[in-house]
């Protein structure tokens, strides 16, 4: 997609809606909002569900507008059970005032409805893994009655997912691996703009320490039981940083080096990263921050070779030659075996790696780069909407013209 040099639309005056799905916690997503809310100080905020109290400060004074399952008990913690009335929700918004529409999607936020004067960019985190490639998996762990009503509902949520894909004007990814799934979900091309990283915030002045660190959100999908099942077998220390279903699954697998160290603060969060021998990264995820927040630290990462992560760790895979300018290495199969191998590989070339070159790496997803991104690709957007709209507008007055010349001609 090329942006126009010449797209020199006054950010400041746009009447501007973010929507995010649901600010119940803080993590990647509300990242990215957060990013957008330093670009339009303006907007104002759309979400289903929303707890404040984990809203960032920049947020804190922002204009808040949630939907009406924000009204039903119960709905901020299990938000992810009312799936089937999220369309509608989504669709009761009022957004005819706004000049512009940013819907921060995963869960679902495009689905709003917008006026033809409104500019409508969806900046995509992933498509719902829910009902598309990782359905499968979700299916599997659900007992045979839950089961069959999910089947019902995500049958029901791909039909709108990818009817609600329409209302789309402009798509950006958060990755070149997501542009591949909103291409084969939803038959649409986007802008690829990686998501902000406080990189710049990371320095080498802390000498690593003993362990190994993990961390996010302890579900199935990011795989942190090869993470524990590994330095188990290896004798490694490791920490985990995180909470979730998995805890207790994890805890009862793991060895006595493994420390469970919960959810930490940003402070606490940045010391361990600093401190640690190398992040152990086994999931696949769509883009993937803390692989970027830990080589901001100089840190190398080693990691599932599949998504996100090969656009932001420059890996060396099993059997190939290492390189001065690497930042990790990647195992290619998501086994327990695969991952002691890629370890003890680390471990044999650990001094190898260039802190200084690592961190280098970092600063290409610094936040600061997203934000002039978006504001590029933002005056781009509005200006090719408009020029689009003047060009189809007299369009339309000599179609409607032509009918009404053919209906007297046939009266």
């Amino acid at each position: 997609m090329e942006i126009l040099a010449s797209a020199n639309t006054d950010l400041s005056s746009l009447r501007v809606a973010i929507v995010h799905y649901w600010f119940v916690g803080r993590a990647g997503g509300e990242r990215v909002v957060e990013a957008l809310a330093e670009v339009f100080p303006q907007a104002d905020l759309f979400s289903l569900v929303a707890d404040r109290k984990t809203l960032a400060p920049i947020l804190q004074s922002r204009k808040l507008q949630t939907s009406f399952l924000q009204r039903i008990p119960g709905a901020r913690k299990f938000h992810r059970h009312f799936l089937f009335l999220q369309p509608i929700a989504l669709e009761q918004f009022d957004l005819s005032d706004y000049d512009l529409v940013i819907s921060s999607e995963s869960g679902p936020a495009k689905g709003v409805i917008t006026s033809s004067k409104t500019c409508h960019i969806c900046y995509c985190h992933s498509p719902m893994r829910y009902i598309w490639d990782m359905y499968p998996q979700y299916r599997r762990a659900m007992n045979p009655v839950v089961g069959t009503i999910f089947s019902m509902v995500a049958h029901y949520m791909r039909l709108w997912d990818v009817a609600s894909a329409r209302r789309v004007d402009y798509f950006v990814a958060n990755s070149q691996f997501i542009a591949s799934r909103i291409r084969k979900y939803y038959g649409r091309e986007s802008e690829v703009i990686h998501p902000p990283v406080e990189s710049a915030l990371g320095n080498l002045d802390t000498v690593p320490g003993d362990y190994y660190l993990a961390v996010g959100r302890l579900v199935d999908y990011k795989r942190f039981d090869l993470a524990v099942s590994a330095c188990t077998k290896l004798g490694r220390r490791l920490r985990v940083i995180g909470d979730g279903p998995q805890y207790m699954a994890l805890r009862q697998m793991a060895g006595p080096g493994v420390e469970f160290l919960g959810k930490v603060s940003d402070g606490e969060l940045r010391k361990n990263l600093a401190g640690c021998r190398a992040l152990l990264f086994p999931g696949e995820e769509d883009f993937g921050i803390v692989p970027v927040e830990a080589q901001s630290f100089g840190r190398p990462v080693i990691a599932y070779g599949s998504g996100g992560v090969l656009e932001t760790v420059r890996g060396v895979f099993p059997n190939e030659t290492f390189a001065n300018n690497s930042t990790g290495l990647f195992f290619t199969d998501q086994s327990t075996s695969s991952l002691v191998r890629a370890i003890l590989d680390f471990e044999s070339k650990e001094y190898e790696f260039c802190p200084q070159t690592i961190q280098k790496h970092s600063l290409k997803f610094d936040s600061e780069l997203f934000k002039n991104r978006i504001a590029e690709f933002v005056r781009f957007a509005v200006k090719d909407f408009r020029d689009r709209s003047r060009l189809e507008e007299p369009a339309r007055e000599r179609r409607v013209v032509s009918d009404l010349s053919g209906v007297q001609e046939h009266q």
